[in-house]
């Protein structure tokens, strides 16, 4: 996945609702931790991201659940990477 726009652009990944953000320009890759998976995506566009859910083998009831998000580098990222921070006065309350 490439982020071709002029900002940050949010890839958001079902069925853990794990979220990465690309700047222009970035690259990330999706793809299953186990050897020989055939994966498909299912995918939904919205303004500022996509989301997708990663399946095996055409059968979108075979939900892939172990999978890796990794840069144009090959670094694996982690859920959260380059999130922006909560805008001020958000009204997003913690739970603690």
């Amino acid at each position: 996945m490439e982020n071709a726009g002029d900002g940050d652009f949010c890839l958001f990944i079902e069925p853990y609702g794990e979220d990465f953000y690309l700047r222009p320009g970035e690259v990330f890759t999706v793809a299953p931790e186990a050897e020989g998976i055939d994966v498909w995506f299912s995918t939904l566009v919205w303004e500022g991201g996509i989301t997708v859910w990663p399946y095996e083998d055409g059968d979108p009831t075979k939900i892939v659940l172990e999978y890796t998000v990794t840069d144009a580098n090959g670094t694996r990222l982690e859920c959260g990477h380059q999130r922006p921070p909560k805008p001020a006065g958000s009204d997003a309350a913690e739970l603690g």
